[in-house]
């Protein structure tokens, strides 16, 4: 299944991935700082939705109270019907 989700509160604006038996893959970012990512997709690639969130849940990014990386967890829960 892909599933697109639009981000709140960092540059990035949307996260697309497919979700393949609570697997994530082909994760992409739309806006952002580039060099991170194109980090996260390709360290967390193939990772499950509950490995991402445990990971990337709560990393502020700026002072502010979210990231893409964080951003990034609050998507694969809601994409697989998971709480934080």
């Amino acid at each position: 299944m892909n599933y697109t989700f639009r981000t709140h509160g960092t540059c990035s604006t949307q996260i697309t991935f497919d979700v393949e038996h609570d697997t994530i893959k082909n994760i992409r970012f739309t806006g952002g700082c580039d060099g991170n990512l194109k980090a996260i997709p390709r360290l967390v690639d193939g990772w499950s939705a509950q490995e991402i969130a445990d990971r990337l849940k709560g990393i502020s990014c700026d002072g502010k109270p979210t990231s893409c990386a964080d951003q990034l967890a609050q998507a694969v829960l809601e994409a697989t019907g998971k709480k934080g």
